[in-house]
């Protein structure tokens, strides 16, 4: 009797479902740096200079030929569906609305503990064309289930 309870007790533990939890990700860092004439963000690799040099990009628009976001982006546990790291702008007033832009790229999963830098550069007619960014919001996306997102201060 006690042999067919244990037996029934085990077997009815294995068949109970474990759950499956769905994939968690999220938009860690977004980090907008102009571009100048030659495609560069920095002249040198020093993180002092490379601000440095954004400043006096900042300042001078004419030396611009473009703006590239670096998303830092990160996900854990399963995913199931193709990932996607979104980028919206909003640029100044044209009329009573202001531009509006929304670059997408697919992204690969690669099952890592760590986190990832997805790079979107808007650049060259389609920067002249839109003008000043004056907001933003990354977001990243798993099929149609938003995963994170960050914005700006201005969104």
């Amino acid at each position: 009797m006690l042999r067919a309870l244990l037996w029934l007790l085990g077997t009815g533990w294995l068949a109970t479902a474990l759950p499956v939890h769905a994939g968690d990700g999220r938009v860690i860092k977004v980090l907008p740096e102009f571009l100048d004439l030659k495609g560069r963000t920095s002249l040198s690799p020093s993180l002092y200079e490379r601000d440095a040099y954004q400043a006096v990009l900042r300042a001078h628009p004419g030396q611009c030929s473009g703006v590239r976001f670096f998303i830092q982006w990160k996900t854990k546990g399963a995913i199931w569906e193709p990932l996607k790291v979104r980028l919206e702008l909003r640029g100044a007033a044209a009329g009573n609305l202001p531009k509006q832009l929304v670059l997408d790229l697919p992204v690969e999963n690669i099952g890592t503990p760590f986190s990832r830098w997805t790079g979107l550069t808007l650049s060259g007619e389609d920067y002249r064309q839109f003008g000043a960014v004056t907001a933003w919001r990354a977001t990243l996306w798993e099929g149609a289930r938003l995963l994170g997102e960050q914005r700006s201060f201005l969104w």
